[in-house]
């Protein structure tokens, strides 16, 4: 399925996007609970948009008449791998690692999809990151990497914006990687079982128009299920975490110290994976 989180008004709204448009589930479903609640939620949400559907019966929201939400909206944990792609590495003329480089984001920089961000008044260096987005979907600790997928409730798009000024301050990333609403996700979650193959997916960014990034995910160092199953040897995952899985080459910390351009105000960031929509955020001054 095709998950929706929208606002009507200022109440967040569940909806379940179908070729003839979005269906309000917000009468009998949410999120939060969807994650929470198991299978059994998820079938029964199925069920009930297929008999609105073959019902005839049914009014379609059409993507104009929404203002998106955060695809997951409420990340306990939202948790970052770094040089997670070979040839991300290369350009950054850093080793890969040997094992997952985890760092973290806090639930400030979750942003929707269409959502202007503001650009930081401390920075002159900000940059985009496509990333594959992966969503926890059940309480998991220690879980091996053949029975890593299971856990999965669902991927998304997402961009790790980064203000690079400020990342590189110190050895720690947070201050250049946790302002507001540096990690745009959506504008769909993709229940897992639509998604077969996480890495064989074709990944790229866009800014104004302009292809900036444009590869696969089975250039990852570390695959979904090695991230999550390292993971969570040392945390606790839970139904709703959010991890955001690394970037491919192409971002402007790559280029040449000459050619760098940063991204500046009216700039527009679209970040497409393949089968997962696109995800569309606008820069903006403070």
């Amino acid at each position: 399925m095709k998950l929706v989180n929208f606002y009507r008004e200022q109440q967040l709204c569940l909806g379940v996007m179908t070729d003839k448009g979005m269906l309000d589930m917000s009468s009998r479903f949410d999120m939060d609970r969807l994650l929470t609640a198991g299978e059994q939620e998820v079938q029964a949400l199925r069920a009930y948009a297929e008999g609105l559907i073959h019902s005839g019966d049914v009014l379609f929201l059409h993507e104009e008449q929404i203002r998106y939400a955060p695809c997951v909206p409420n990340s306990r944990k939202i948790i970052c791998i770094g040089l997670n792609y070979r040839r991300h590495a290369e350009e950054s003329g850093m080793n890969p690692p040997e094992e997952p480089l985890l760092f973290s984001k806090f639930s400030n920089a979750l942003a929707a999809h269409q959502e202007d961000i503001e650009l930081p008044a401390e920075s002159r260096q900000v940059d985009y990151e496509a990333e594959l987005g992966i969503v926890i979907g059940r309480k998991v600790r220690n879980i091996s990497k053949e029975d890593a997928l299971s856990a999965v409730f669902g991927y998304c798009c997402a961009n790790d914006l980064s203000a690079r000024d400020l990342q590189f301050r110190s050895s720690q990333w947070l201050l250049g990687k946790s302002c507001d609403g540096f990690a745009p996700c959506g504008p769909y979650l993709i229940t897992a079982d639509e998604v077969p193959s996480p890495n064989k997916l074709e990944i790229r960014t866009l800014v104004n128009g302009e292809v900036r990034q444009s590869s696969n995910t089975s250039d990852m160092i570390f695959h979904c299920d090695e991230i999550i199953s390292y993971i969570s040897r040392h945390m606790t995952l839970e139904p709703g975490d959010l991890i955001l899985t690394g970037t491919p080459e192409g971002v402007i910390m790559g280029l040449p110290e000459s050619e760098r351009v940063w991204l500046r105000d009216g700039d527009t960031v679209t970040v497409e994976i393949e089968g997962l929509g696109s995800l569309t955020n606008r820069l903006v001054k403070p």
